[in-house]
């Protein structure tokens, strides 16, 4: 049995489930939403520490694994939608603006590489954090605040990242903690990646 892929579509099985409770039942599902976003969570830190422990973590497990991130992020997005239109309206302008840089990212990979981005940043992680925060104070307190100013202001930060990873790239390879390590790979200078990725 391969456990990370099966940690990884536990986590792509989870937006359904999620936007399900949010449309079907509405706030009195908010706590269940909540404990499915940690679960999705703790399956996005495990798939990676067990995939690197039994030595079989390839580019396929790392594409299958980001694009499952970015479902999994998105549903979490829209049952916040779906619970408090307004305050996604009243936002819409930089939430466009970091969906517009999330599709930048993939047209000039597509268009560099034929593939989509597979970064795994460090600043993207730190956005992860900050989403979670963010969604933990939305959905679980109906709280926007300083946490929802900090996952969008993260937000911009890491995609400007993760397109300048693009841009700098010499070839497409994946797990990239940021720009820097970027131009240290066009250079030709060695690091090691796991010292800064760790999901």
């Amino acid at each position: 049995m391969n456990i990370p892929i099966s940690l990884i579509l536990f986590r792509l099985l989870l937006a359904p489930i999620i936007l399900a409770l949010a449309y079907f039942i509405g706030e009195s599902a908010k706590i269940a939403i909540v404990i499915l976003m940690y679960l999705g969570l703790l399956s996005d830190i495990l798939d990676g520490i067990i995939a690197r422990k039994q030595n079989i973590s390839s580019e396929k497990l790392r594409r299958m694994d980001s694009q499952t991130d970015m479902i999994f992020w998105l549903s979490i997005g829209f049952a916040t939608w779906i619970l408090y239109p307004k305050l996604i309206s009243d936002n819409s302008l930089v939430i466009w603006t970091i969906l517009g840089m999330e599709i930048a990212c993939y047209a000039i990979s597509f268009i560099k590489f034929k593939k989509q981005p597979c970064t795994h940043s460090f600043l993207s992680k730190l956005w992860g954090i900050t989403l979670l925060v963010a969604f933990t104070s939305l959905i679980g307190f109906s709280h926007a605040g300083i946490p929802f100013a900090m996952a969008i202001i993260m937000g911009l930060i890491s995609q400007l990242d993760i397109i300048l990873i693009i841009l700098i790239l010499p070839k497409w390879t994946h797990d990239i903690p940021s720009a820097y390590h970027a131009y240290l790979i066009r250079k030709g200078i060695e690091f090691k990646r796991n010292e800064y990725l760790n999901g």
